[in-house]
């Protein structure tokens, strides 16, 4: 665990996974709505081990949820305005101190977030978004103008896929170079650990175009 310095000034908290080389790309994940539990820990040592430096903001500063209410209740809390250009923002520009390039990436909650910034801060170079979007109101998708991939599940009880599909409209309506990926699959299909959809199958492909997608448009 580490700090960094938001642009309002303030201080907060992350883990930080290392690769080897400082000049490696750097990637800001974004944590599911369960909080920095050991789960997202090991996606970022995972993701380092491919040649990143990833960072992950403790949105909920020490808090994990360990049951679905719980984790609601948090995400509830959660201002993700300020998530979005504080905390992104700030661990960014952490990265970008030695690291020319920087991707974002979240999952669910995350993904939201990840989204929110691509529209909002321009530090970020590429974005991986896994089944999270955020509502309409919160920005235009077609004012963004770095490339994005996307992962969503076509049986989603979250993130409904018609919304999906409404954002792929925006990001083509702006010109926005984007790769989206629909799986035969459930919501938090890439958490071994979560909500019990797990999908080994989707899961790894997800990862390894996410991967590939990070090298393309990162190194």
């Amino acid at each position: 665990m580490i700090e960094f310095t938001r642009p309002d000034g303030r201080r907060a908290p992350a883990y930080f996974a290392e690769a080897t080389g400082e000049s490696a790309p750097g990637v800001v994940m974004l944590e599911e709505w369960w909080g920095l539990n050991d789960e997202i820990k090991q996606t970022a040592d995972r993701l380092a081990t491919e040649g990143f430096r990833v960072l992950v903001p403790d949105l909920f500063r020490g808090r994990v949820a360990s049951n679905g209410d719980e984790a609601n209740h948090l995400a509830q809390g959660l201002d993700f305005t300020d998530a979005a250009t504080q905390d992104a923002r700030g661990a960014a520009t952490f990265l970008k101190a030695t690291s020319e390039r920087v991707g974002v990436t979240g999952y669910c909650m995350g993904g939201a977030l990840a989204l929110l910034a691509t529209m909002h801060v321009p530090e970020f170079d590429a974005a991986v978004v896994y089944y999270g979007y955020p509502p309409p109101q919160a920005g235009d998708p077609a004012t963004i103008r770095i490339p994005i991939m996307g992962h969503w599940a076509l049986h989603d009880e979250h993130f409904g896929i018609a919304g999906v599909d409404a954002l792929e409209g925006q990001l083509k309506a702006g010109s926005v170079p984007y790769e989206f990926y629909r799986y035969d699959a459930h919501h938090a299909f890439a958490n071994p650990k979560g909500l019990g959809n797990y999908d080994r199958g989707a899961a790894e492909l997800a990862w390894q175009r996410s991967v590939d997608f990070f090298r393309r448009t990162l190194e």
